[in-house]
């Protein structure tokens, strides 16, 4: 698995938690720990979307949040488990992993000095 892959697959952990931390902070160190999550997340998904095509970063990003909150209230916090949910986050998986599958990764171009040159970015 390439390494920005893995920084997409992080921040969609970091998203599950501060979700989940929105939902239940209640104290000063509980929001310091969601806004810690908040940060790890988009700045691991800003990072993989420098080389990876933003579109479908997000759309990884915010499917794999989403598999992994629904999972996360089904386990932990006691919902209802419905075989159609289940079924529609599935498919919802499906799709990220599709786009995975058919994005290919823009070579990075290095200019003088080694610092990474990006073209048509403002």
């Amino acid at each position: 698995m390439n390494r920005d892959w893995g920084k997409v697959f992080i921040a969609a952990g970091f998203e599950v938690l501060w979700v989940i931390g929105l939902k239940h902070a209640y104290d000063l160190w509980t929001w310091l720990g969601t806004a810690a999550a908040i940060g790890v997340s988009f700045f691991m998904m800003i990072r993989a979307g420098r080389t990876l095509p933003v579109g479908t970063v997000y759309a990884v990003f915010v499917g794999m949040g989403t598999a992994g909150t629904v999972f996360a209230d089904i386990v932990f916090f006691g919902e209802p488990f419905q075989w159609l949910k289940v079924l529609l986050i599935l498919l919802l998986l499906g799709g990220v992993v599709g786009l995975k599958l058919v994005t290919h990764e823009k070579p990075e171009e290095k200019a003088e000095g080694g610092e990474t040159q990006w073209r048509g970015c403002i």
